[in-house]
């Protein structure tokens, strides 16, 4: 297979289209890595890497939201004299902005995402770290895992670099934003790896002489559009880190052998099943004694 582009380790690519990052077979990122642990596993992994699926409209919000405050990524458009997608005219120019790599945004959308840009720019937090010019957008780069030598590839959403600091910052839109919400989203989604992974690639790129620091953005999609802005937690990146590793590590087996096995993998014995370790406690408490 043929990467997206050639790469000597570590690079930084400026310029980058998202569909070249996303295309490339002869690196992994960390949606892949999330997707190699349960509740995945490689073959699903290998199956959705090999059959990419069309566009999804739950995506639409969010890719506006990135293009519109980062400066960078989907080109949106806006599909006006329509409500929603019932009418056939609607559909077809929806369908021929997703085949031309475009959002398309209804005018209620449109109007949803600039009170969204509206209210990170005026959020305390969120609005001078995202102030244009602060950082720079969709930078892609690439490194050799150290232990396996596997391909790693990461593009920040944002990054700033300063003498004495360099920041990473995710944009996520969420229809929770509150921090207990935020929190379950992260163990929900792995987002500790995700943080984990785009600190060692920011650093094993040479862009973080300091060391480098992870902030998500979280923002509500319902009005007012609340925004949460957090720093990833010490212990959750170590544990994002390690499932990194261990996920690195069955991808480099999968490659070397072909072998994309399923979530019970080889064993001669069917295994055993129950409930939730926590439900099996507290009803072996309740009913057995």
């Amino acid at each position: 297979m043929t990467a997206a582009v050639e790469v000597e380790a570590p690079k930084v690519i400026d310029g980058l289209s998202a569909e070249a990052y996303h295309a490339d077979r002869t690196s992994i990122s960390s949606s892949g890595l999330r997707a190699l642990l349960a509740p995945g596993c490689p073959a699903q992994f290998k199956y959705d890497r090999d059959n990419p699926t069309p566009p999804k409209r739950e995506f639409d919000l969010g890719n506006a939201l990135h293009a519109a405050v980062l400066g960078e990524g989907h080109d949106v458009v806006e599909i006006t004299g329509f409500s929603d997608y019932k009418k056939a005219d609607a559909r077809v120019l929806r369908d021929a902005a997703y085949a031309a790599g475009k959002v398309p945004l209804l005018p209620k959308e449109k109007k949803q995402v600039d009170e969204m840009v509206a209210a990170i720019r005026r959020h305390k937090d969120a609005g001078p770290l995202f102030a244009p010019g602060m950082g720079v957008a969709e930078r892609s780069i690439y490194w050799p895992d150290p232990a396996t030598g596997v391909r790693c590839r990461v593009r920040p959403d944002w990054l700033i670099i300063r003498p004495e600091i360099t920041v990473i910052v995710d944009l996520k839109s969420t229809t929770d934003a509150s921090p207990d919400a935020c929190s379950k989203a992260i163990e929900s989604y792995s987002y500790h790896q995700q943080g984990a992974l785009y600190i060692d690639g920011v650093q094993a790129a040479g862009l973080a002489p300091e060391g480098a620091r992870f902030f998500f953005v979280f923002q509500s999609k319902k009005a007012p559009y609340l925004v949460t802005v957090r720093e990833l937690g010490d212990q959750d990146q170590d544990i994002g880190r390690a499932r990194n590793d261990r996920a690195l590590r069955i991808y480099a087996e999968c490659e070397r052998t072909g072998d994309w096995p399923d979530w019970t993998g080889p064993t001669d014995t069917i295994p055993q099943i129950g409930m939730p370790t926590w439900a099996t406690i507290r009803q072996a408490e309740e009913y057995l004694g």
